[in-house]
Formats: structure tokens, C-alpha cells, sequence
């Protein structure tokens, strides 16, 4: 789904974004709950799918909890992304890079986000004021692998698009315990 935002971007650039397993629900611009994940080997789970205007959040709630991650400009948190995140406990596996990227490859690479995610019903894809490539994306993994227990794995991608400063933030998520 591609969205419109009628908001002024609230981060910058990567290196105001940080990676929060702890922050509550935070105001939406723009959600797509994608409700049970039966379909997807998870029944009993929700999912949404949340636009800020400082970044993205996931809700993930199922039988044994639940988890909101939240990437975005934080107030009152030191900004840091990490590389890698893991809980075996829980089964979070969380991987972040920043591409550097020239304005014409830029504006290639959220061309293509916003043509391959605009359709997809597990995605959302936010276009801020300013240009076509200032943009946050997310979109939820249709397949799932078997977990070891037997139970199946949820994931999803993000994309964080700073055309300001030539940076393309990308993360991938995967869970595996909630």
C-alpha cells in the first residue's frame, strides 16, 4: 500500500535513528494492521504495521507476548543503531545497514520500492512532502521457514530513505518466540 504523508519528516538522517524494543504504541500517520497471521503459519499473532512521522513500528502481539519495535528519531534516547540485535530467549534477530548512495541511485532505489511494495498487501510504503524519494517502507515476509520448535518464523523489512544526505537505511527482522 502506498500512502501520501501530509506531515515534515521529524529525522534527518541515519545516525539520528535508534532501535527501541521498549518504547509504547506511539502515534500513527499511517497503519496497516494486518490482523491474524494464520496464513502466514502464525495463528493466534497480530500485526501491524505503523508510519511515523520520526521513522517506522512494528506491533507484534502473540500467545507467548508481545514486542513493538520502534526505529526512529527518539527523544531522550541516544541515538544508536546497531548492526545486529539477537535475544535467543525470544527469538528477535534484528540486522541494520546505511547504503550511501549518489542522487540518481537514490532516486532508483525508492522508484523501485514504491513500484515493487505499492500493490503488496503486506507492505506500506509512506511518501513524504518534499519529493517522491524521501520515504519510509515496510513490508512483512509472505513466506515463513519452520522454526525449531515446529512453530513458524514472521519477519519483516524496512527501508528508510534520507535523500538529503545520499542515505538508504535498511533493516530486516526476524521472530521466532512471540
Amino acid at each position: 500500500m502506498l500512502v501520501t504523508l501530509h506531515t515534515a519528516y521529524e529525522d534527518t538522517t541515519a545516525a539520528e535513528l535508534s532501535l527501541a524494543l521498549d518504547t509504547p504504541e506511539q502515534p500513527a500517520l499511517h497503519l496497516l494492521d494486518l490482523g491474524r497471521l494464520a496464513h502466514l503459519g502464525r495463528p493466534g499473532t497480530r500485526l501491524q504495521l505503523r508510519l511515523l512521522g520520526a521513522s517506522h513500528q512494528v506491533v507484534l502481539e502473540g500467545p507467548g507476548g508481545g514486542l513493538i519495535e520502534t526505529v526512529a528519531c527518539l527523544p531522550g534516547r541516544r541515538p544508536e543503531l546497531p548492526a545486529t540485535l539477537t535475544d535467543p530467549a525470544t527469538g528477535y534477530r534484528f540486522t541494520a545497514r546505511v547504503r550511501r548512495l549518489a542522487p540518481a541511485r537514490m532516486s532508483a532505489a525508492t522508484a523501485r520500492l514504491r513500484r515493487d511494495l505499492a500493490g503488496d498487501p503486506y507492505a506500506l510504503v509512506g511518501v513524504f512532502p518534499g519529493g517522491p524519494d524521501a520515504i519510509t517502507a515496510l513490508r512483512v515476509a509472505r513466506r515463513t521457514d519452520p522454526g525449531g520448535d515446529g512453530t513458524g518464523r514472521i519477519g519483516w523489512r524496512t527501508w528508510h530513505a534520507y535523500p538529503q544526505s545520499g542515505e538508504l537505511v535498511e533493516t530486516e527482522t526476524v521472530v521466532t518466540a512471540v
